[in-house]
């Protein structure tokens, strides 16, 4: 059965390597990615950070010249999601787009607000870049 998706996304009015830059810098999280607090660390090479679920783990895609950004959440429980995420050069600038998915057991409302939360998170990422 196929997941129910939503693409969601934001134009930045800046240079594609420099949005890739810091978007792909895990200790960068917590000025855009408003579910994680300030504390976001490395651990034995991996990364971690305090979100309103718990304790995370944050896995992510390795740098790479195609504006891939996937990341993989696994929660204490153990339950992962992954998160593809891309930025892609449009013009002089550039788009990020969140592919989220609908978590299996997830209420229309509980989806709508992930996306929203998304959304707002991609929106900061922009306006954090744009006045740089």
């Amino acid at each position: 059965m196929a997941t129910e998706t939503r693409h969601l996304s934001t134009f930045v009015d800046r240079p594609t390597q420099e949005v890739y830059d810091f978007a792909s810098d895990p200790a960068n999280l917590p000025a855009w990615a408003a579910g994680l607090s300030s504390k976001v660390e490395q651990v034995d090479g991996q990364w971690f950070a305090d979100s309103p679920m718990g304790r995370i783990e944050l896995s992510f895609a390795p740098r790479n010249e195609y504006g891939v950004l996937d990341h993989t959440v696994t929660l204490a429980s153990g339950e992962a999601t992954a998160n593809p995420m891309r930025v892609v050069p449009d013009g002089a600038g550039c788009e990020v787009v969140f592919t989220l998915r609908r978590r299996p057991g997830m209420t229309d409302d509980d989806y709508a607000a992930d996306a929203d939360a998304v959304q707002a998170d991609l929106n900061t990422l922009k306006h954090l870049l744009e006045k740089a």
